[in-house]
């Protein structure tokens, strides 16, 4: 079967919309029942599998999202990252971080160079819903979740038109060994995983940028246009971090906006906030 079943879906799907229902009423602060309820579950079962997947109640996974606690974020990302360069350091890291290196070619690279490169691509279940991943022997070349709403097929046809000389074959258990490594990394693992990219130069510059933004940090798209020599470039910013073929990995998502808004997200805003959430939850020991 080309997809996976979509009972993989299911839990995520009630963690998105208890996600969303906090956010809506984060002024009234529900009570577990009442946002149990809304996902159809007791209040048992949904404490346990919202504490399972974030490893936090769902009313501290909320603490981390609220506006103020996000400005509060970016202050002390960008603190971080002072530190970092006043100590010799590259940037910060932490315990569950990826360790990723990424090499690029551009599109006329890809045009004159890219004819029949192999890419293995495979569905799989991830924390934040089901994925499609494409690899090639030069890393990891896509990496995209799929809508709650969608088989995949979709997804798929969004790789293929974007690696269109490439040569597709479907290889499950290959890509699963990967996106094992992606969310089940252990820390004595220092083998870095390699990413395989196309974008222009300036795309190339901005992917860079995020790649060094630490787990369970956030940024603003005016330090990334500071950080690739370019501050006026906030919207060219903006458009190359919403472009980037390689979700998660390359965190496009710890991109917000200076108000402490989340913003938009290539994969559906919700899944950010989730993603954001579960990375701070991780970064802070829970």
């Amino acid at each position: 079967m080309l997809l996976i079943s979509q009972e993989h879906h299911i839990n995520y799907q009630r963690i998105a919309q208890a996600i969303e229902y906090l956010e809506k009423n984060v002024h009234r602060q529900p009570e577990l029942d009442e946002v149990a309820e809304q996902v159809h579950l007791s209040p048992f079962h949904f404490q346990r599998i919202f504490t399972e997947w974030a490893g936090i109640s769902p009313k501290r996974f909320l603490q981390f999202l609220t506006t103020d606690f996000l400005k509060k974020k970016l202050q002390e990302s960008r603190n971080l990252e002072e530190l970092a360069q006043t100590a010799g350091l590259s940037g910060q890291s932490r315990v569950y971080d990826l360790f990723t290196t990424l090499e690029a070619v551009t599109p006329q690279e890809y045009k004159l160079r890219g004819s029949g490169i192999q890419i293995e691509f495979g569905f799989h279940k991830t924390p934040f819903g089901n994925c499609l991943i494409g690899v090639t022997e030069r890393g990891i070349c896509w990496f995209s979740f799929i809508s709650l709403d969608e088989d995949g097929r979709h997804e798929l046809e969004n790789m293929k038109e974007h690696w269109h000389n490439s040569v597709f074959h479907q290889n499950q258990n290959l890509t699963a060994e990967f996106v094992d490594d992606i969310f089940n990394r252990k820390e004595s693992n220092q083998n870095k995983l390699h990413l395989f990219v196309k974008g222009t130069n300036f795309q190339i510059k901005v992917w860079e940028a995020l790649l060094k933004i630490p787990m369970g940090d956030v940024t603003t798209y005016k330090d990334i246009a500071e950080r690739v020599s370019n501050p006026k470039a906030i919207q060219a910013v903006g458009s190359a971090v919403g472009s980037n073929h390689i979700a998660y990995l390359i965190p496009c998502h710890r991109v917000i906006r200076k108000d402490g808004i989340l913003g938009e997200y290539r994969w559906e805003a919700t899944r950010k906030k989730g993603i954001i959430g579960w990375e701070m939850a991780k970064a802070s020991g829970f």
